[in-house]
């Protein structure tokens, strides 16, 4: 029995001294994966480079697209928890529990790191539609309930739950018509098969310089430095309304704390960065900031809003 209880001991503190060994171990030392679900990766590019020029590492966008999400999120999900493969995380990711049964948990399954960023969504119409401002969308729409249709990237996509979200705070008419892509969508804006839609502004910015869609609002509640003379929709008159999209920084459950908080130090160092910004403000997005709690928190209130769009549209997939 002392035998045993000695060998007992010794492999205890064997298996403890390796643990202390490991997390003593500096971070990083290898590549850094960054699992995208297909959608716009612009600012996981932009940051990159900068976390490697500040870390000596480079990081690698891997994209996993497919199933709203769900690859990427399954995919970060299995990884080690070493800090090493990190979830970009967006807002499609708290939008598919409504629609599919999912393997994981986005405010359970997940270390929350660092929100990146926001972009806003252009309320963009047709040039030909004879309105100028979203009071004049609002007056048209009334005056012709269900004449008007507004095109999405998908059922369920979040320009589809935007659109939703709009028609409820407005009281307005419009007929959802829901294309495979984005492109396809404003494809169909561009060519009068819809009159209206959500543009994501990086999608949206070039085609309002080109005169082919006409910009009402966007939907942060500052303006963005890419279309500056367009106001906001809550200050159109309807006050409080925010719906951009937004990028944030997850790892895999069971990361080190402390590497969470380095990694949300360290992007929060980038992000402040004048180069940063004014990269990011060509692509319409302004930077995030803030702690891997104050995330958690944005991304359960998030997943809280679209369920009750969801529900209160009766939106399925």
């Amino acid at each position: 029995m002392r035998l045993l209880s000695r060998f007992v001991l010794f492999v205890a503190t064997v298996l403890t001294l390796v643990h202390i060994r490991a997390d003593a171990q500096p971070y990083p030392v290898k590549p850094i994966r960054f699992v995208t679900g297909g959608g716009p990766d612009a600012m996981a590019r932009i940051l990159g480079p900068k976390i490697t020029e500040a870390w000596g590492q480079q990081v690698v966008i891997e994209e996993r697209s497919g199933g709203g999400g769900m690859l990427s999120a399954e995919t970060v999900a299995r990884a080690s928890a070493d800090g090493y493969t990190l979830l970009l995380a967006t807002g499609t990711h708290t939008i598919s529990p409504n629609f599919f049964k999912l393997s994981y948990d986005m405010t359970r399954d997940f270390a929350p790191v660092t929100l990146l960023g926001t972009i806003p969504f252009a309320l963009a119409v047709q040039p030909s539609l004879p309105v100028k401002s979203v009071d004049d969308l609002i007056r048209i729409a009334r005056a012709k309930p269900g004449e008007l249709n507004y095109g999405s990237g998908g059922n369920g996509s979040p320009g589809h739950l935007i659109g939703e979200m709009f028609k409820s705070r407005t009281g307005i008419n419009l007929v959802h018509v829901p294309y495979k892509t984005v492109a396809a969508g404003v494809t169909a804006l561009i060519g009068d098969q819809v009159q209206v839609m959500f543009v994501v502004a990086p999608s949206a910015v070039p085609q309002i310089k080109a005169g082919r869609i006409r910009p009402l609002a966007v939907s942060t509640l500052q303006r963005t430095r890419s279309l500056p003379d367009v106001p906001t929709i809550a200050e159109s008159g309807l006050p409080g309304f925010s719906a951009p999209i937004r990028y944030g920084l997850a790892a895999p459950p069971g990361t080190s704390p402390a590497i969470v908080e380095r990694l949300s130090r360290e992007l929060d160092a980038v992000l402040r960065s004048d180069e940063v910004r004014d990269k990011f403000a060509e692509q319409g997005a302004v930077p995030g900031s803030g702690s891997p709690a104050a995330f958690a928190s944005f991304v359960a209130r998030e997943e809280e809003r679209y369920a009750r769009i969801v529900k209160a549209a009766n939106i399925r997939e």
